[in-house]
Order: C-alpha cells, then structure tokens, then sequence
C-alpha cells in the first residue's frame, strides 16, 4: 500500500518539477526555486518509497508543499486486528508498532474485528456485561475514533435544544465565534456571547435550568477558547 502511495505522490511531484524547474531558470523567480528545492526533498524520499511525512521539513517549507495535497504527507495511524488474546505479548503488534516509529511515532491502535462485529449486534446492556467479561471499559471503536482526533487536532462540542442535539467537530484552539461558523455563518456574524456547560455538568444536573442554578453554566465572548466536550 505505501509503494503505491509513495508511486502516485512521485508522479505528481514529478510533473510539479518540470513546471517550477522551468519557472525558477527563466525568470530567477524565488517562490519558484524554494517549491522546486522542497520537492526535491521529497523526490528523493519517495524514490525510496519513503513517505513524504517522513522528511524533518521547516514550518515554511510545509507551508509551500501544502497546496501540492500529497497522500503521503497526511498523517497516519496503524490499526491492527488481533485476535481476542492478541492484545498483550504479541510480537506481531509489536512489528506494527516499531513500523510505526519510523513513520514519525505514529499512532497504533489494536482491535479485534471478530470482536467488534459482535460487539455491534448486541444491546446497550450486553455489550457492557461483554466488555467487563473483557477487562475492557469501551469498544475498540471508540479508541480507535479518539485516536483519530488526537492525531488530526480535533476535538468536539455539543449543541443541545428541543429539536436535537447535535455533535459538531473542530480543530483544537478554535474560538467561540469560529465554532459558531461550523453551524452557519450567519450565527457567526452575529455571535455576541455563548451559553457555555461542560458536558459532565450538563449531563449531571439533568438539565440546562438545573446546571445553571448549580452554578455550572457561563457566558463566554467571542474570544473564549472552546474545550473539548
């Protein structure tokens, strides 16, 4: 999978080359020649079906390989399906795991497919009676999700009425008003305040009134750093 990976981002900053290659000797354009000397760097590493996330590049040279959208500069995450009793002493998860290193300190997830498939068709009440058979506090699933988000920068907040309640995703550090905006861009442009509870509280007290009168609910600006949950 990698090779085929590392092939496509080859092909593509092979054509990018001779564009800005070109550019950068006919008119001693700058921009050009900074493009050119990067993805050079990644010529070289995919020639040896090194993916391009592997290359120690500067902010601005990130910066200019941004737009090129290569495969092999997303980051990545390994999960490998084990067995039931696959998920301590095993030297195949080990093998993904040292895999992994090389790729930057990628994430390893372990889960069971057998597991999780069975998981899916049971009740809320069985599945819990099936992990704690398990030693486990929550399905493979679930970590694997958290993983992700770790690995993207991204987290989560709820909006809650008497229509729905609704997860939206965004990226770690977003602002109240910039949150607002993953909704609609209307209620951006006329953000004042946010009605701020963690979900902990909310789902302690029961309901909004409840969670206020225990102190829990604030008004935060335009400025306010939203948190996960």
């Amino acid at each position: 999978i990698q090779t085929e990976l590392c092939l496509a981002d080859l092909a593509t900053v092979e054509k990018s080359l001779t564009r800005w290659t070109k550019q950068a000797k006919a008119g001693g354009d700058k921009e050009a020649q900074r493009l050119v000397d990067v993805l050079k760097k990644c010529e070289a590493a995919l020639n040896e079906t090194k993916p391009v996330r592997s290359i120690d590049f500067s902010k601005e040279e990130l910066a200019v390989l941004k737009p090129l959208c290569l495969i092999t500069a997303k980051p990545a995450m390994f999960v490998g399906n084990v067995s039931e009793s696959g998920f301590e002493n095993n030297p195949l998860l080990d093998r993904l795991r040292e895999h992994a290193r090389g790729h930057g300190d990628a994430p390893v997830v372990a889960i069971c497919a057998k597991t999780e498939a069975e998981l899916a068709d049971m009740g809320d009440d069985d599945r819990a009676m099936f992990l704690a058979e398990m030693g486990q506090s929550e399905p493979g699933l679930n970590r694997l999700i958290r993983a992700a988000f770790k690995l993207l920068g991204l987290q989560t907040y709820f909006t809650a009425g008497v229509k729905e309640v609704r997860a939206w995703t965004i990226h770690k550090n977003t602002k109240a008003v910039d949150a607002a905006a993953v909704i609609h861009s209307d209620i951006a442009r006329g953000f004042i305040r946010a009605e701020i509870v963690g979900y902990n509280h909310f789902i302690a007290a029961g309901t909004l009134v409840k969670a206020t009168e225990a102190g829990h609910v604030r008004l935060e600006g335009k400025e306010y750093i939203m948190q996960d949950g």
